[in-house]
């Protein structure tokens, strides 16, 4: 007898969030299949067939998504291209046949954010609709893990976030929406939801955290616009990166992440989780 065709795809199922929706979509006995580009690193579930495809490879992803009805839309890594290989990915998406996109979108996403990195996924929301695909859009606040990569060697979190609040989000309790929506997609067709922590944080705040439960002290700078700039242009990056890591800042400083979203806890039934809670407990 032949194998039933998955009726979902989960994409980026090499990295952090698309694995963990993977494994929880196992769980729950939800027939599936993995694309990522290097398909060596793909979590572990027997019986789940694995397709390697690139975003910018139309062939090769219609091909790796025919049969798919629901698709988890992993956003693709942060690059110039981003929005290009996004709508391809799209386009093939459609001409497999795929019904119904689960994209992981960004808080506050618009044309004009001030966070430069959201405007991509206006763009890719924007197409997406554009294209008669049932919806669902995931935006996400910042991830809570990476709040500790923003601390410099010398302990100092440096940036022009002023006294701006930020609502960072766990990214097991992205997953865990995610899951829930996908197992029963046409509950959730045509929302956005907004997902965040439970409480907005100061940098300030979140410095204090860091000191508490990693140990050593933690600060924060409020640096201006012209020092962050300088700053990050040592790196050698292209300017295009150097304005997203810096409008990361001033999206925080003009209250563009400061929302606190009660959604997680309406898809899922639980809260989610703390910034202290969760650097406790990771």
């Amino acid at each position: 007898m032949a194998q039933e065709q998955p009726d979902v795809a989960v994409t980026g199922a090499t990295g952090a969030l698309g694995g963990a929706v993977a494994r929880l979509l196992a769980e729950a006995g939800v027939n599936q299949r993995l694309l990522a580009r290097h398909t060596a690193r793909l979590p572990e579930l027997p019986g789940t067939p694995v397709y390697a495809a690139a975003y910018s490879d139309r062939e090769h992803a219609a091909r790796a998504l025919r049969g798919v009805k629901t698709l988890f839309m992993v956003s693709a890594a942060e690059s110039t291209y981003r929005r290009q290989d996004q709508r391809t990915f799209v386009d093939a998406a459609v001409e497999a046949g795929v019904q119904y996109i689960v994209y992981t979108s960004f808080m506050g996403a618009a044309p004009d954010a001030v966070f430069t990195l959201a405007r991509d996924h206006a763009d890719t929301e924007e197409y997406i609709r554009s294209r008669g695909l049932a919806f669902t859009f995931l935006r996400d606040c910042l991830y809570q893990d990476v709040l500790p990569t923003f601390v410099g060697r010398d302990g100092v979190i440096r940036g022009p976030a002023g006294d701006g609040r930020l609502a960072a989000v766990a990214r097991a309790d992205v997953a865990r929406c995610a899951a829930r929506i996908l197992t029963a997609p046409q509950e959730h067709a045509g929302a956005v939801y907004t997902l965040t922590g439970p409480q907005a944080l100061s940098f300030e705040e979140i410095a204090g955290i860091l000191t508490r439960v990693g140990g050593s002290k933690v600060s924060y700078r409020n640096e201006t616009l012209e020092e962050a700039r300088e700053s990050r242009s040592l790196s050698g990056v292209g300017q295009w990166q150097i304005d997203a890591w810096v409008s990361t800042y001033t999206a925080i400083a003009a209250g563009q992440m400061a929302e606190v979203s009660g959604d997680v806890e309406r898809i899922t039934g639980i809260p989610p989780v703390g910034l202290e809670d969760y650097l406790m407990h990771r």
